[in-house]
């Protein structure tokens, strides 16, 4: 481990909030205290930190627990803490803005200048791009003219289009895709401000310098659309491959997953991946593939394929039931969580689970099919990977590896049921503080209902209200999988998978480690109960003088 004091030319404190065995949420007084250790981090790399999340005044920081304890994080954190911001160094980006946001008057009402004005002073800061965050490609960017301050819509929008050009707090920002959205909206740009065929897919990355050009006063710019999803899934037919399935029938969406696409946290891409990875990994171990092999995840059952050629499956998580109908239309069960050989011809249909909510079809070899920005994980939050199977999909598969060696496996956990109450382990933090007393232990002690309005996203939960004590508006700051966000309904939200890079609401506490792979398999009709295995402990760190 690696670690380097900074002088520091004024008073710094902070405060390090839990979030889990292997990450600390880093509590400074501003954004450019946030910045100056996200830089003082990245030049001076402690051994052990695996990745670092920087938002409006925190810095998420995962690391290996196996590698440096929390003891020594944090004191590798605070030797680094107190330095300067250094200037932003990145290349200037122009973008071109028609001034016609539906709440431009508004803004201007609430400043109490004209809007003349507001397009005026946009146009003459210098902006930053801080952080990202929110969606892929959306920038928070910094450094903007403070007459410019306004609060976010109270009441957010459900669409806001793609290339919005927003206000909210001392932030301006850009809706890279169609969304809902909070944000004062003050403009539009044709730029595409994310699309994967570019590299890098973010057209503005962190340090990136940004100038504002009001349209009406210059050229015309061509609109041009951004790619997230891919169009269709790699297809091929029995004629240019050994083996294939082809897609009969589907239920809800059958996406390709992998482990997910970390690392992508500068351009507001967060992991993904395989909803229940321990029963990924089983599927692909069960067949003889490497374990970030990508497979299929298929929610409550519903699909029917057809094997061209002969191949090896294996599906786990969720308890489907398996048939298969052979050539000669002779049908037979066969084993959940186990290696099963197919036959040219061989139809295979997974009935509704009888408990758990995902399963995992993994075939020998792996199927072809061509990884987004590294990975072939479908984030449906994010809009990136490869596209939901449909009917009529031919997926071909790969030829299996000479070493490949076939594992066998009890399944990591039992699947909850749909009239289960299952427990999670939560470590509670970084925002308990946030909600009163009553609230906290409210959260504890109830059964939470798990509602149909729920997804790879995260599982929305309905219960009794929990109250906030802080009435504030949170300054964004990243999430993480298993994060349980309180929105001003005061109805939690467990995230999953495809969670939001950064959020605004605050997170009450955090699933452990070892119940996340459980959390993705719990189905609709189902409750929850939180067990607290520690309690909100922040810890204070005094500012260090010069």
């Amino acid at each position: 481990m690696q670690s380097v004091a900074l002088t520091s030319s004024r008073d710094t404190s902070m405060r390090i909030l839990p979030v889990r065995g292997d990450c600390i949420l880093v509590e400074l007084a501003d954004l450019g205290e946030a910045l100056a250790l996200f830089d003082a981090l990245e030049n001076n790399p402690v051994e052990g930190i695996t990745e670092i999340i920087p938002a409006a005044r925190t810095l998420l920081v995962s690391f290996d627990p196996y590698t440096i304890s929390d003891d020594a994080l944090i004191d590798a954190v605070t030797a680094l803490a107190g330095g300067e911001r250094k200037a932003a160094s990145g290349a200037l980006v122009e973008i071109p803005v028609r001034y016609d946001g539906e709440d431009l008057a508004e803004v201007a009402g609430i400043l109490g200048i004209s809007v003349e004005d507001v397009i005026r002073l946009h146009g003459e800061s210098d902006y930053v791009a801080a952080f990202t965050g929110f969606a892929p490609g959306f920038a928070y960017l910094s450094g903007g003219d403070p007459r410019l301050t306004v609060p976010r819509r109270k009441s957010p929008r459900t669409k806001v289009p793609a290339g919005a050009v927003g206000l909210a707090g001392e932030f301006s920002g850009i809706y890279p895709k169609t969304s809902p959205g909070g944000w004062q909206l003050i403009g539009t740009t044709p730029l595409a401000m994310f699309d994967i065929d570019r590299t890098p897919a973010s057209l503005l990355q962190p340090g990136s310098r940004i100038k504002f050009r009001d349209m009406a006063k210059g050229a015309a710019y061509e609109i041009k659309a951004s790619n997230t999803f891919t169009d269709r899934p790699v297809t091929a037919t029995s004629k240019n491959a050994a083996s294939a399935i082809e897609i009969i029938s589907v239920g809800l969406p059958v996406v390709f997953q992998d482990l997910g696409r970390a690392g992508q946290a500068s351009q507001g891409i967060s992991v993904s991946g395989a909803a229940d990875r321990a029963g990924f990994k089983a599927a692909n171990r069960l067949v003889g593939n490497a374990a970030n092999t990508p497979a299929l995840e298929i929610a409550l059952g519903g699909v029917t394929f057809r094997m061209r050629g002969q191949g090896v499956m294996a599906v786990t998580g969720a308890t489907t039931p398996i048939s298969i109908a052979d050539a000669n239309g002779t049908k037979n069960s066969a084993a959940h969580h186990s290696a099963i050989a197919l036959d040219d011809g061989d139809v295979v249909s997974l009935g509704a689970p009888t408990a758990g909510m995902r399963s995992y079809l993994a075939l020998r070899g792996g199927f072809d099919v061509a990884p987004v920005l590294g990975s072939a994980a479908t984030d449906t939050l994010a809009q990136i990977g490869p596209a939901a199977l449909v009917a009529g999909d031919t997926i071909a598969i790969l030829p299996a590896s000479a070493n490949a060696l076939v594992s066998s496996e009890e399944p990591a956990f039992a699947m909850p049921g749909a009239d289960e109450t299952v427990v999670l382990d939560v470590v509670m933090g970084p925002r308990t503080d946030w909600f009163t007393d009553a609230a906290v232990a409210s959260f504890l002690s109830q059964e939470w209902s798990v509602t149909p309005q729920s997804s790879r996203v995260g599982i929305r939960l309905s219960g009794d209200a929990l109250e906030r004590a802080n009435h504030g508006e949170l300054p964004s700051e990243a999430t993480v999988r298993g994060a349980l966000q309180v929105p001003a309904s005061g109805q939690p939200v467990l995230f999953l998978a495809d969670h939001p890079l950064t959020g605004g609401y605050p997170v009450i506490a955090n699933v452990a480690g070892h119940h996340l792979d459980l959390a993705g398999q719990i189905p609709v009709g189902a409750k929850i109960r939180f067990n607290a295995v520690s309690r909100f402990a922040p810890r204070f760190i005094p500012g260090k003088c010069p």
